[in-house]
């Protein structure tokens, strides 16, 4: 039986950008900067001390991505500490780190949270009237997954 979370009003958002996607990224942030006061914010590394200057705000600030970070914002996305992420991620550029970003955008996808790989989606979920509200997200059910027959071939 799948479960419920409530994402309350103030929002957990997990923000993440690489290199050439920074910019991008605390641009974002400044023009959403009203909206974005509203909720609680997380960031890997350098992009939180950038949005820390960018926003005149506090952040908390996980390591750098490829050190850990990763798999930091994995670990609060599996166990339900964060509601929404904004990831904006360089589609034109190898990153050394790949496997750890599949493997967030596929947590996030598991866990049913909210994510964002662009400026326009980005956009669409902070116009959401559901990010200033509660709002009950629904958690699939994994029992089936977690109970299933395990072989020695596996």
């Amino acid at each position: 039986m799948a479960g419920i979370r409530i994402l309350k009003k103030k929002k957990k958002i997990a923000m993440v950008a690489h290199d050439h996607k920074k910019a991008d990224l605390m641009d974002w942030a400044v023009y959403n900067r009203t909206a974005l006061e509203q909720h609680q914010l997380y960031a890997t590394g350098t992009t939180g001390k950038l949005l820390e200057d960018a926003l005149g705000r506090p952040v908390t600030k996980l390591m750098s991505g490829p050190l850990g970070g990763d798999q930091q914002l994995g670990a609060m996305i599996a166990s339900g500490q964060i509601d929404i992420m904004i990831f904006f991620w360089d589609p034109m550029e190898a990153q050394p780190h790949d496997s750890d970003i599949k493997a967030l955008l596929r947590l996030c996808v598991a866990w049913n949270i909210p994510i964002a790989c662009d400026r326009a989606t980005a956009d669409f979920i902070m116009t959401s009237p559901l990010m200033y509200t509660d709002y009950e997200a629904i958690i699939p059910d994994y029992t089936s997954y977690l109970n299933r027959q395990i072989t020695e071939d596996e």
